[in-house]
């Protein structure tokens, strides 16, 4: 797993800050900074960071941030953008699964965009960032919507191409795979190598348990759609908004 982000690391850098990301510019992560709680003052880590985008749009809301990944070249990309213009972020080769760097009680906040579906040991990650919070700490994160996106799906058209509805299969399936892709907005993406991404699919059960068996308390769930005014800016973004949500957000507190 590590290598295939490593192997990912320099090309994803380049397309997430050339904003190749539509589905993350106008959909998942502004619908998830709707949902999160407010963290100005606040000391947070970002759980599975990456090269770091989202962790700057933390740091610029007033808190004290800390971002995590396995990836070191992920790291050290995030770490060059943080010399570059510094906003006071620290940045560390840890997995989520682990947090063994860190002590009881070092976060008020744990948050994850769109990171906890692509590690081995989801219920691990749990129980290492209930152990990093102090009492009455927050976690929230997103995750591809683990009853859509299962290991087969496919997109229901009429002969005339309008979206109907989706097929999704194998949903109890969490056999973990490689899913090869790219940012589908890429100008050239049918000549650039797909990226490897290992996932591991679950279901919503293991999901919700694992949260709950960490000793956290579900305060909010979320299925956002995207807004109407980005599925009329974007079209390619009705379909979500009429027939299923892409993500799943999750917020629970550490009791």
């Amino acid at each position: 797993m590590v290598e295939a982000w490593n192997g990912n690391a320099s090309r994803w850098s380049k397309d997430v800050r050339a904003g190749y990301d539509k589905y993350r510019a106008y959909y998942t992560l502004p619908a998830y900074l709707e949902f999160m709680p407010s963290i100005h003052g606040r000391r947070v880590i970002d759980l599975g960071c990456g090269e770091g985008s989202n962790t700057r749009r933390f740091a610029n809301l007033g808190a004290q941030v800390t971002g995590v990944d396995l990836s070191a070249l992920m790291i050290s990309l995030a770490r060059v953008e943080e010399e570059r213009d510094p906003l006071g972020i620290r940045y560390e080769i840890q997995s989520f699964s682990d947090l063994s760097m860190f002590a009881d009680g070092s976060f008020d906040c744990a948050l994850s965009t769109m990171a906890l579906m692509d590690g081995p040991d989801f219920a691990a990650a749990m129980r290492a960032a209930y152990r990093v919070l102090v009492p009455g700490g927050t976690l929230c994160f997103s995750i591809l919507h683990p009853c859509i996106m299962t290991p087969v799906f496919k997109w229901l058209q009429s002969e005339d191409g309008v979206y109907e509805g989706y097929r999704a299969g194998r949903y109890f399936d969490e056999e973990p795979f490689v899913e090869r892709w790219h940012f589908s907005k890429r100008p050239d993406g049918e000549r650039v190598e797909q990226f490897k991404v290992p996932r591991f699919p679950r279901t919503l059960s293991t999901y919700i348990n694992a949260v709950s068996d960490a000793g956290f308390r579900i305060t909010a769930l979320d299925e956002p759609r995207p807004s109407e005014a980005a599925a009329q800016d974007h079209p390619w973004l009705a379909r979500w908004r009429e027939h299923a949500p892409l993500v799943l957000f999750v917020e629970a507190s550490k009791i």
